[in-house]
């Protein structure tokens, strides 16, 4: 976890203040499939240019701010990409980043009215990635992007020995139950979600060669009532979308679907109790103000607190930290 910065000097504020800029250039980049082109090799501006249908000039500038970052390399006239861009942003690796990184593009306008957000109190986006198709995709697979980033991680941390049935609740593409399921045998999971989640669950889940193990479940958990009694329920990156007194609810649907004995996991971008750190969850409830009704992130108090209202017991967080300081908080079944 990084210290907070407190000597903020008129450069570092203005490095901020336009650090937009290598966002923008990123995303670009990213949109354009700048890093696959360049993934079969050196090319030139006018080669990558010919290829995605753009200005050679334009991509010349493009390439050269690319350069200047440091995710491609630059010899002569020509250009390819980094090992790192390779690796993360080259559209034929299993490690490709550019679905997250396409969401991450389709928040810009809703943050670009944060002022309005902060004095209205009210969010700024008015159609969310489930109800426009066309970011639907990046937003799931994009989430299959950062859980693959920390599944396994959380699967090694998290004890499901002994458990037999898993709900992975909200769980998207399934990435959670997939690597639970990997790494317990003997797990068995459903994953439920919203009806337009499904394709993208069950193509995800056959590819692991798991569709004989994972089921996918259509639930609104924000509506419906949870079907079945399971032995543990995950809860990853739910709550936050919701207001306390929704996620209070989602958490006595959860308590309730557990055998005795089983267990309630949460996965979150959790806040230290003063709210002022860590830096990425401070900033994550910025974007749930900008992007949700009564989204928000939530302390680890708030959230054991949540638990044992909703008749679960003995909620502790367990020794887990994941990329921009998410964690894990478990608690049993109270009965």
């Amino acid at each position: 976890m990084k210290e907070k910065q407190e000597n903020w000097s008129a450069g570092s504020i203005l490095e901020v203040s336009g650090y937009y800029w290598k966002t923008a250039t990123l995303h670009a980049a990213v949109s354009l499939d700048v890093f696959s082109v360049l993934g079969a090799g050196q090319r030139t501006a006018f080669e990558v240019s010919e290829t995605c249908r753009a200005d050679t000039d334009a991509m010349e500038r493009l390439l050269d701010a690319l350069a200047a970052m440091g995710l491609v390399s630059k010899s002569g006239n020509t250009y390819e990409n980094t090992d790192s861009a390779a690796r993360w942003l080259d559209s034929s690796s299993e490690d490709y980043l550019g679905h997250i990184i396409s969401h991450h593009h389709h928040l810009v306008p809703a943050w670009s009215s944060l002022d309005r957000a902060v004095v209205s109190g009210k969010k700024i986006r008015t159609r969310g990635p489930h109800e426009d198709e066309n970011q639907r995709e990046s937003f799931l697979m994009g989430m299959h992007n950062l859980a693959r980033l920390t599944a396994t991680q959380a699967a090694k941390a998290v004890d499901l020995s002994g458990c037999k049935w898993l709900l992975d609740l909200g769980g998207g593409p399934g990435t959670f139950a997939i690597y639970f399921c990997l790494q317990y045998p003997g797990l068995c999971a459903t994953v439920a979600d919203l009806p337009a989640t499904r394709p993208f669950a069950e193509r995800n889940i056959a590819s692991h060669g798991l569709s004989n193990r994972i089921s996918f479940a259509e639930l609104d958990h924000t509506v419906n009532e949870i079907k079945g009694q399971y032995d543990a329920v995950w809860l990853s990156h739910v709550l936050h979308g919701e207001g306390p007194k929704h996620c209070g609810r989602i958490l006595e649907k959860s308590v309730s679907a557990l055998v005795p004995g089983g267990k309630v996991i949460v996965h979150d971008f959790i806040l230290d109790n003063n709210r002022d750190s860590p830096l990425f969850p401070a900033l994550f409830s910025l974007n749930m103000l900008v992007n949700t009704d009564s989204g928000r992130a939530y302390t680890e108090k708030e959230i054991t607190g949540m638990l044992e209202a909703a008749g679960a017991a003995s909620a502790r967080r367990i020794d887990f930290q994941g990329p921009n300081d998410s964690a894990i908080i478990e608690a049993a079944a109270g009965y």
